[in-house]
């Protein structure tokens, strides 16, 4: 019995230290959708609290969940909905359903070089040219040239919205060129005339957002604030911190409070996308 009592003391004196190292210090991992408005919130957080240091990484939704789920982040970001057999991987890791928070609203949007003469596309097209189907412009009234289409790599979560939601669990088209980051898929489609990809609202610099219609017959509707939170933006969605609920408290829930206040959801806006309805922003 006493070699217990000193196995546990030990144990919980390790514990301990382990809280004590992680005090004042947020891990941040996941959407790259979601890293820029991630660092801000960071940096302004920081500037309000020098004691509390934020480190903050991309890499892509699954990444994210992932990094949860190995107990290796504190905050995973995510540009969709955690997946039935993430949960489960939580649940076998730390006994518990991690808690979902929804920290922005983002229009999903399809850009084209700048100079391409097609202003809008129906989800029939997107998904006709995103699969294959569709590989010229002329079939979409657009120029005689070949569809150039980039995309982003499988543990993205804009990627398997894109998918689910545009392509209806298709695959993407052979030929359509892999990118690391929105970011750098948009200075892709910046130097491609012939070019098409997708990311969030807040990387439309060096080229153009299409308008979408969900069908031949209804009127193209383009991303920004009044469609994306009434829902006429046909790809709108939530982005998401997820956490494991043992950490949901002290510092690192005052920062998720902080996220949903009305300053964090200021800076939302500032980055370019488009802050939460009061009514959502809780738990």
């Amino acid at each position: 019995m006493k070699k217990l009592i000193s196995k546990l003391t030990i144990v919980a004196a390790m514990l301990a230290i382990a809280v004590s190292a992680r005090a004042g210090n947020i891990t941040v991992k996941g959407s790259d959708t979601l890293v820029i408005l991630a660092q801000k919130w960071a940096e302004v957080y920081m500037g309000k609290h020098p004691e509390v240091k934020i480190q903050v990484n991309g890499g892509g939704s699954g990444v994210g969940f992932a990094a949860l789920q190995t107990q290796t982040t504190d905050i995973a970001d995510a540009s969709r909905k955690i997946k039935p057999k993430e949960i489960e991987a939580c649940v076998k890791a730390f006994r518990a359903r991690p808690t979902e928070y929804k920290v922005a609203l983002d229009g999903l949007s399809v850009y084209v070089h700048n100079d391409n003469p097609v202003k809008e596309l129906t989800l029939e097209q997107l998904q006709g040219i995103f699969t294959g189907k569709i590989k010229n412009w002329k079939e979409v009234g657009g120029n005689d040239a070949a569809i150039h289409v980039y995309s982003r790599e499988n543990s993205s979560g804009s990627y398997e919205f894109f998918k689910e939601h545009v392509l209806k669990g298709q695959d993407f088209a052979a030929s359509a060129q892999t990118q690391q980051g929105t970011a750098i898929l948009l200075q892709s489609i910046a130097r491609d005339k012939e070019g098409i990809g997708y990311g969030g609202a807040a990387y439309g610099g060096g080229a153009r957002a299409l308008g979408v219609k969900k069908d031949a017959s209804s009127k193209a509707v383009e991303p920004n604030e009044e469609t994306v939170v009434n829902g006429t933006y046909p790809i709108w969605r939530y982005l998401y911190n997820y956490v494991n609920p043992a950490l949901d408290k002290g510092e690192i829930q005052s920062y998720l409070n902080w996220i949903r206040s009305a300053e964090g959801q200021k800076i939302v806006k500032d980055v370019g996308y488009y802050p939460l309805p009061e009514k959502l922003r809780e738990k």
